[in-house]
């Protein structure tokens, strides 16, 4: 039997993503046949060998599961929160599976958020060489010019690191400000708002309607639905599976 590295069975038990399973390992959270085992890189054989997580032994046969939730403001993208504000896995406590969250979308913004057990597929959405597209409506509190849009367009310098080129589209004029959809390439944290912060349009309400060919529609806040198999064909040959 071909051995393999533990990040990747931790990710594809659905523990984690890969990235996030190399901190719980680095954490000593880990063991392998009874010893802790603290370098993501180690190889096991996923047939024979037992891996524990916290105490609970971790299979790595699990039914592979693809929801979309419609995220509301004010709850963190995360498994648990350390600080008992409510997170996105509150909203699929009905699922007796360990999902987790593919990239983030901030505790302000609203919208479209995958949750999976599928480590893999994670690594390679999240991961900035797919640039899959990801798409916001944004209330600003201000309406950009078109030297302003020109920049956006372009690439702007935030955290000291230029921008991929993004698309951006007037929807919608609000007296001074203006409603606009945002298309970017990246998953920078917070990327947009930094962004819009950058030619001096702060946003006031950000929510991802689309990611690749997935789009919110109408479910409601805090709601969610597994993906559609022609979804989940679409998600997978976008990000080159």
């Amino acid at each position: 039997m071909e051995k393999i590295r533990l990040q990747k069975y931790l990710a594809d038990a659905g523990v984690a993503s890969r990235r996030k399973s190399e901190e719980i390992i680095a954490a000593g959270r880990v063991s392998v046949n009874g010893e802790v085992v603290i370098q993501p890189g180690t190889k096991l054989c996923p047939t024979q060998d037992i891996v524990v997580l916290d105490g609970k032994v971790v299979t790595n046969n699990s039914k592979l599961v693809y929801i979309m939730i419609h995220k509301p403001e004010g709850v963190i993208t995360s498994v648990h929160d350390p600080h008992g504000r409510p997170v996105v896995l509150d909203f699929v406590k009905d699922i007796p599976l360990r999902l987790f969250p593919v990239g983030r979308l901030d505790y302000d913004s609203s919208g479209l958020l995958l949750l999976t057990n599928d480590g893999k597929l994670a690594q390679i959405l999240t991961h900035p060489s797919y640039s899959i597209p990801k798409t916001y409506i944004a209330n600003l509190k201000e309406t950009p010019n078109k030297e302003k849009l020109h920049l956006f367009k372009k690439g702007l310098i935030i955290d000291g690191i230029k921008t991929a080129p993004a698309k951006i589209k007037i929807l919608n004029k609000k007296g001074q400000g203006c409603i606009v959809s945002i298309t970017i390439y990246e998953g920078r944290n917070r990327q947009i708002r930094k962004m819009c912060d950058s030619i001096k349009c702060p946003v006031l309400q950000l929510k991802r309607v689309s990611m690749g060919s997935i789009k919110l529609g109408n479910l409601p806040r805090g709601k969610y639905r597994h993906l559609t198999d022609f979804e989940l064909k679409e998600i997978l040959h976008l990000s080159a599976l």
